[in-house]
């Protein structure tokens, strides 16, 4: 059995491509946290290259961008090519049978505008003002006492 289940962020826009036969085809990856920190402390990533064919492809390339939160599941393939210096390479990747969007519209734009607009300079600290007192309008004083405690 081949079966892959995959969750993650895509790490760019999806690219749209077309079959001689005029089938559309996208590739797309996906950056997944490892469920466990390294040596350092930091949790690792895995970049997991994926191809979804038709109109699921055509779906992605409308509809996510770098950044979509998606599902993905299908199987695992690898194939192999030669490249331009005489090399053989191989690939492996997922070949998406079914792609959900885990993030609403406007919360991909939310999050988009929040990452385009985040400030990275320090900003001051807030302050509480000790001058006003939050509990004035609450009610009588209450005191508390460690003596009426009964052990």
């Amino acid at each position: 059995m081949n079966k892959a289940i995959l969750i993650g962020r895509l790490t760019r826009d999806p690219e749209l491509r077309h079959t001689g036969n005029n089938i559309p085809v996208a590739s797309f990856s996906i950056a997944i946290n490892r469920p466990f920190t390294n040596q350092s402390g930091e949790r690792d990533v895995d970049y997991i290259n994926i191809v979804v064919w038709r109109k699921q492809a055509e779906n992605v390339s409308n509809y996510l961008s770098q950044g979509s939160l998606v599902a993905v599941e299908g199987r695992i393939q690898t194939r192999s090519y030669d490249a331009q210096d005489g090399t053989k390479r191989y690939v492996t990747e997922v070949i998406a049978d079914n792609v959900q969007f885990l993030e609403s519209k406007q919360q991909a734009q939310a999050r988009n505008k929040a990452n385009n607009d985040y400030d990275f300079k320090e900003e001051e600290p807030e302050t509480t003002n000790v001058e006003n007192d939050p509990f004035a309008d609450f009610g009588s004083d209450i005191e508390i006492s460690d003596d009426e405690l009964p052990f």
